[in-house]
């Protein structure tokens, strides 16, 4: 028996987007260990920082609308024009106002004279980062190939500079300046893919009514993404803070390799959700079965390429960094683990958007974000970065798993990932059958 028509298009669109990212990740950091081996854990350091401390506002200037743009291009695809038109100006509005935010921070925050003005520099990504509109429309509709067409040629352009720039002998503050080039070249690139198939955006328009609806569904999401984003990047801010900015080097190395195994979960995530959105609509009985395989086959994923990184974490900072980041290493035996937390967080996420429960959802979040700033202080003066490395396990672990029990109406999401957590392997076997049928 062959794949069905909707089962084709799931696999197709995982292997674009398993194809684009492989090549795109094994590019960047063969790319990334040459710049950190070259700038050496203390410059490295401050680059990760000023990366962080600009990413704590970024959840402002994307309001949160990621989830929402796909769930709502997902069903309304025949008014993409209103819904792209309206989105994009929310998204101008709000990285403006995230600038701002970085601006005051810094007349109140007191840093060094390089990294206030790369924080400035670097803090226009806010703006570039508007492109993710076109990536969101791409995944909307499960066609991956433009996005990884856009990624690749990204890869290519934007490491070529940086190679250029290490034979230059450049300054720190020049591959800040490429960072920023990076997210110019991808989301010109999306832009492309868009006008090739659909047109000009001179056919966008805006409903002052669809902005304040996207704005009252994405309010939560924003209080949520606030919360997430904090206690994925303080660590490295008050690593750098509390300890110093080779320390932050450090812990960026290790999260450089876990950035690696998140990937697929994370494809798993945004191929699969259009497909589910349509079988809730069509089929609520197949879609609680699926959703279930679904979050069983992403937690999954992430454990076993966890458990794989983590015991190979000495070889793969050695003979990639070099012994200078050796103290990486018993960081990444722990940090490996983190991409499980995030597993159970991404995929109970995208089932409380499209059960449309999303408004309680900063509960968990923020009680997160008050554990991670909590048990980081206590932590990083007892241990150092190993500290805030346990501190990442806990955290991603409680706000995407354990804090539902919290929430009454998250209940059901909890069981299902409990279920995933502990037998979910038996769910792979499913996964292996579409990609035998795929190969037949």
């Amino acid at each position: 028996m062959g794949l069905s028509d909707s089962q084709k298009k799931i696999a197709s669109n995982i292997a674009w987007a398993l194809g684009g990212k492989i090549v795109n990740m094994a590019s960047a950091l063969f790319i990334g260990i040459l710049v950190a081996r070259y700038l050496g854990p203390n410059n490295y350091g401050i680059m990760n920082y000023v990366i962080s401390y600009v990413s704590i506002f970024s959840i402002i200037a994307s309001f949160g609308l990621d989830d929402i743009e796909i769930r709502e291009l997902s069903k309304h695809n025949e008014n993409r024009n209103i819904i792209l038109g309206s989105c994009f100006f929310i998204r101008i509005v709000f990285a403006t106002i995230a600038y701002i935010g970085i601006i005051v921070s810094l007349l109140f925050y007191q840093t060094d004279r390089l990294t206030f003005s790369m924080i400035l520099v670097y803090g226009l990504t806010l703006f570039s980062g508007t492109g993710n509109i076109f990536r969101n429309y791409f995944t909307s509709i499960v066609q991956n190939r433009y996005i990884v067409k856009s990624e690749i040629m990204r890869t290519a352009l934007g490491g070529l500079i940086k190679i250029l720039l290490l034979w230059l002998k450049a300054p720190l503050e020049y591959f800040i300046y490429s960072q920023i080039l990076d997210s110019i070249i991808v989301g010109s690139g999306y832009y492309l893919s868009y006008k090739s198939i659909c047109g000009t955006v001179k056919n966008w328009s805006i409903d002052k009514k669809l902005i304040l609806f996207i704005i009252k569904e994405s309010y939560p999401l924003v209080i949520s993404g606030a919360a997430v984003i904090i206690y994925q990047r303080i660590d490295q801010v008050m690593i750098g803070n509390m300890l110093n900015k080779t320390e932050v080097g450090y812990f960026a190395t290790a999260a450089k390799f876990v950035d690696l195994i998140v990937f697929l979960p994370t494809v798993l995530v945004q191929t699969v959700t259009p497909v589910l959105i349509r079988t809730k609509e069509n089929n609520p009985e197949a879609y609680e079965a699926q959703k279930r395989r679904f979050v069983s086959i992403t937690t999954w994923t992430a454990m076993i390429m966890s458990l794989t990184v983590s015991q190979l974490a000495y070889w793969l900072i050695m003979y990639t960094y070099g012994k200078e980041y050796a103290p990486a290493i018993p960081i990444l035996h722990i940090m490996a683990f983190k991409a499980v937390g995030m597993a159970l967080s991404s995929s109970g996420g995208q089932i409380i958007i499209m059960e449309g429960i999303q408004k309680w959802v900063f509960i968990r979040n923020i009680l997160g974000c008050f554990i991670c700033i909590l048990l980081n202080y206590i932590l990083i003066p007892l241990y150092g970065s190993i500290g805030s490395a346990i501190v990442t396990l806990i955290t991603v672990l409680f706000t995407g798993c354990l804090a539902n029990i919290f929430i009454p109406c998250y209940h059901g999401i909890m069981k299902t990932q409990l279920y995933a957590l502990f037998m979910g392997w038996k769910e792979l076997g499913y996964f292996q059958k579409i990609l035998l049928k795929t190969k037949a």
